[in-house]
């Protein structure tokens, strides 16, 4: 069922695509459909899980070959949207319904929390597995905080319409380096006062959650 669904949401778009359509196309009955998944948006929690198992395979190889931990986040961030492109066909339209702040298809919803925390391990690994040098705390925060900046990646690519979303490769590789190099400078002593005060804005934010 996971499968038809998204075929049609490629097809029809996610709004116009309905549970009874989607039952109808994977040739079970609507009753049998609401057995295996309450609802739409239950469907896109099994596509998000789907995804991040997906990301985390394309990610392997190059977490396995390289030490240097800008080429193994420039290799999971371009896995990431090999992984995602089949999809773009009905990014746009269903990151509306994602985008609402209320909506259980955020990626920072509750209900989105599994694949959340399968995605922040992918970077934990690209962290955990590399050779940089990180001052500790920015260690344990620094995955969370690059799976934030995936989602700006991801929200690029959503309206990237060039082929092969050439501008969202292109601005991977454009702030790989950038965010490389900050992550080195983090271990300079002067620099420490500012890491602080970004590290204790981000327990803020998450308290107020």
């Amino acid at each position: 069922m996971l499968e038809t669904a998204l075929r049609l949401f490629r097809e029809r778009g996610y709004t116009e695509t309905t549970m009874r359509a989607i039952a109808k196309e994977a040739g079970v009955a609507v009753g049998n459909a609401y057995y295996y998944f309450d609802s739409k948006e239950h469907l896109i929690q099994g596509f998000y899980d789907q995804n991040q198992a997906a990301h985390r395979v394309a990610s392997g190889p190059v977490l396995a070959r390289e030490k240097e931990f800008a080429a193994r986040l420039r290799g999971v961030l371009h896995a990431g949207v090999d992984v995602n492109d089949p999809y773009h066909s009905f990014a746009a339209t269903f990151f509306k319904t994602a985008a609402e702040p209320s909506s259980p298809l955020s990626p920072f919803s509750r209900e989105s929390s599994p694949a959340r925390e399968a995605a922040i391990a992918i970077f934990r690994d690209v962290v955990e597995g590399s050779s940089a040098k990180l001052d500790p705390e920015l260690r344990k925060v620094l995955p969370e905080l690059l799976w934030l900046g995936w989602m700006g990646v991801v929200l690029f690519w959503v309206y990237d319409r060039s082929p092969d979303r050439r501008r969202t490769r292109r601005l991977i590789d454009g702030i790989v380096p950038l965010i490389d190099r900050l992550v080195g400078l983090s271990r300079l002593r002067v620099l420490r006062p500012a890491l602080r005060q970004v590290l204790g804005l981000l327990d803020t934010i998450r308290e107020d959650d």
